[in-house]
């Protein structure tokens, strides 16, 4: 079975209900600092850690004094913009004290959609976390266009957890896992500790019951493990209230570990290879040499370009003779890619007008026949 502690890179999501006290609305100072008391226990461990984190609206609606009953689309965005703040700076008030970094970083569900905008995302995820920082994430709910649904966080910390290649995603919640029916209303509800694979029945079982601020039930976090699972990222559901719940979670607390059948460096190599490709570049075989040996893609290491595409796209990577080695994502357009093809890293901002990736592809987004 899949355990926290094996875990060396951690996505987990933490739900409004965990944040926010129902009956006042105000921020469960307490809980968020058991749980920079945990933060810090796994980064002194090694290991990095992002959050992603639900309670603007619920924060913000209490503060701009909006009803407990349903918001309006520009109600919700309002509440969005002002307890965003606020939870920004309780997150770093939490962390600091223990040395800790912390990064705002606000994005929605069709990030991870945009190749070129999932690749920007990546990037400065990888550059925070090599830092040393902890991201706090959260949806842009302020300049949402679609009605707002704090269930989306589930399904938006899984799409977090394959950009940055996490091989551990935790949902605190306020259930203590997934069961067979809603253990409120069923006393025979029994909890899977394990699930090695979702199927038509456990979908079945998933209801659709949320919290007083939370609309985001079993299906939301299925279709988490859905996709965390697929990029060999393994997912639990645990329950989140009780202080230092990560720590709780290591020490045997009950939970609902949803298995990964891959590593996530394995996974995403799969999917590079599904996707196809927009264009090709041929190498010459220096270029061939290094990347099998795991080095990236440089610029000066390509012949010539084959297009159009566009950066983000999956390109074909051809030896000499023409043969392909393989594809990857290209961080420069075809347009681009023919300009600086053949030169040094250090000639990129003199030819494009503008400092440039060091990379043509980067090694983490190559994968190899």
């Amino acid at each position: 079975m899949a355990a926290l502690s094996d875990g060396q890179r951690i996505v987990v999501k933490i739900g409004s209900a965990l944040l926010v006290d129902r009956a006042t609305g105000l921020l469960r100072s307490d809980w968020l600092h058991s749980l920079a008391q945990d933060v810090a226990w796994l980064k002194g461990q090694g290991k990095d850690v992002v959050l992603v984190s639900s309670g603007s609206i619920a924060l913000g609606r209490g503060v701009l004094g909006l009803p407990a009953t349903p918001l309006a689309l520009e109600q919700s965005q309002a509440a969005a913009a002002v307890g965003q703040i606020r939870l920004a700076r309780a997150y770093e008030e939490a962390l600091e004290p223990h040395g800790i970094t912390t990064a705002q970083v606000l994005v929605t569900l069709e990030d991870s959609a945009d190749r070129r905008r999932y690749l920007n995302s990546r990037a400065t995820m990888e550059q925070l976390l090599s830092l040393g920082a902890v991201p706090i994430v959260n949806e842009n709910d302020t300049v949402a266009t679609d009605e707002i649904r704090f269930g989306d966080n589930d399904r938006l910390a899984a799409q977090i957890a394959v950009t940055v290649g996490a091989d551990r995603l935790i949902l605190l919640s306020d259930v203590d896992g997934f069961y067979s029916a809603n253990p409120n209303d069923d006393p025979l509800a029994i909890r899977y500790e394990t699930i090695t694979l979702i199927t038509p029945d456990i979908e079945a079982q998933a209801g659709d019951a949320g919290s007083g601020l939370s609309k985001g039930g079993m299906k939301t976090k299925l279709m988490a493990a859905k996709t965390a699972t697929a990029a060999g990222c393994a997912m639990a559901i645990s329950h989140g209230a009780t202080n230092r719940p990560l720590h709780a979670l290591s020490m045997g607390a009950n939970a609902t570990w949803f298995t990964a059948h891959s590593d996530p460096k394995t996974a995403r190599k799969q999917w590079i290879a599904s996707i196809k490709p927009r264009g090709s570049v041929t190498l010459d075989a220096g270029a061939v040499a290094a990347m099998s040996k795991g080095k990236s893609l440089l610029p000066a290491g390509v012949i010539s370009v084959h297009g159009p595409f566009g950066r983000g796209d999956s390109i074909a990577l051809l030896t000499p003779q023409g043969h392909p080695i393989g594809y990857g994502l290209t961080r420069y357009t075809s347009a681009e890619a023919e300009i600086i093809k053949g030169h040094q890293t250090s000639d990129i901002e003199a030819l494009l007008g503008s400092p440039g990736r060091a990379a043509l592809i980067h090694r983490d987004d190559l994968a190899l026949s």
